[in-house]
This record gives C-alpha cells, structure tokens and sequence, in this order.
C-alpha cells in the first residue's frame, strides 16, 4: 500500500505522462548527474494545473492545521515568482478557495519594471502590509526564492513560508540544507513545505516495482540527500 496521499500519486501520474518529471541520467546546472528531473512548466493544461493547483492546496491546508511548531502561520497573499509560479499563484488562489473555503490574493513580478500604468514589478494584490506565502516549482539552492523574499520585503510585504512542488532534498556545495537555509531566514514561524520530497518519488518507485531506479535514487541520495 503507498504510503503517498491520494493527490501526491496523482502528480506524479500526471507528471510522468507528459514529460514533467522524468527517471534517467540529466546533468543539472549544479553540474550535478541526477537520476530524475522535473520540469513544472511541462503542466500546461487545464486537467495537469487542476492536479498540480490541487497538490498544492492540499499541502497548504493540511499545514495551516498543523498543531505545534510545523503549522502554517495564516497568511493573506500567495506569491508566484515570474514566469512559472505566476500560474501557480492564481490555480492555487482558485482551488484554497472552491475545496477549502480559505481566500487569499495572489501577486507576482514582473522581470522587468514597468514605467507606464500601475508601474512597478509587483502586480495584483499589494502586498505591503501583508502576510504572503511564496509558491515556487523545485528547490534546489533556493535561488528563486531568495529573490523573490527579497523583493516581497522591499515592497513591505512579511514573507512566512514557502511551498514548493518538490524539494530535492539536497544539500549545497557547503554541505547545507538549502530548505534548513531559507527556514533560518524566514525567522521566527516561518515554515518551507513541499507537495513531494525525493524519498516521496522513492517511495512511489517502490510501489512500482522499478528497483533499477530506486538503486540509482538511493546512490544519488547517499552522495548528495540531506542526512538529517
């Protein structure tokens, strides 16, 4: 029996179909030689952004009522850093809102500012003043999201978690945790979360029976996954 929610095999199924997440040998930016990949900009139709806007709503309702120091802080804003998390902002909006009754805005940036109209680089709900949650695909090194804290803050907005679609897992060139990183500059109740962690794609393997791709997984985690 898997140990993986219901919407957890569902992404995964629904990645696998179209390419989004792959098993195999890929050289990352990293240098790195991992034995999968995942690419969330591959999830662009309607039924793929409905499984994915579901995963994520169900990660992030499950954590708002979590007791004792793994909650959510409640927030009012979900960010979607430019370009792919600005679909996942608004799916997710959408979804808190028709399965969860919990409202929330959305916003994100531009790549560049605007010098006419509103102006500026953030768009939709202002943020200043506000609790905001970022949505982000993978975390790696967390560089995305670092820019994104960064830019939330200047525009006087209270970054208290992070969500992502799959966290590697792994550590960085200096033998840390990005996700332990990000969590340390968040501060206080500040929470980073994940729909699927690699020993979640592990396990879904398992249950598959590809023991070639386990080993492979397993290789990659002994030299590379966080130990803690």
């Amino acid at each position: 029996m898997s140990s993986l929610d219901t919407y957890q095999v569902q992404l995964v199924d629904d990645s696998l179909s179209v390419g989004a997440l792959k098993f195999g040998s890929f050289t990352l930016k990293s240098g790195r030689v991992s034995p999968y990949f995942f690419n969330a900009g591959l999830i662009s139709t309607g039924p793929l952004l409905n499984s994915l806007g579901t995963a994520y709503a169900h990660t992030i309702a499950r954590a708002l009522s979590t007791p004792g120091s793994k909650r959510l802080p409640a927030f009012d804003v979900l960010f979607g850093p430019a370009y792919k998390g600005i679909s996942l902002a608004a799916v997710t909006a959408v979804l808190l809102h028709t399965q969860h009754n919990i409202d929330v805005g959305f916003a994100y940036d531009r790549k560049e500012a605007k010098d006419h109209g509103e102006g500026g680089r953030m768009v939709g709900v202002p943020v200043v003043g506000k609790r905001v949650l970022i949505l982000d695909d993978v975390m790696t090194a967390g560089t995305a999201v670092h820019g994104a804290l960064e830019m939330i803050r200047k525009a006087g907005g209270d970054v208290v978690g992070v969500v992502m679609a799959l966290d590697r897992e792994e550590i960085g060139h200096e033998g840390k945790s990005a996700v332990k990183e990000l969590e340390a500059e968040l501060g206080g109740e500040g929470r980073v979360l994940a729909i699927l962690h690699m020993r979640d794609l592990m396990a879904w393997l398992r249950d598959k029976g590809r023991y070639e791709d386990i080993e492979r997984m397993q290789e990659y985690w002994e030299q590379f996954g966080v130990k803690e």
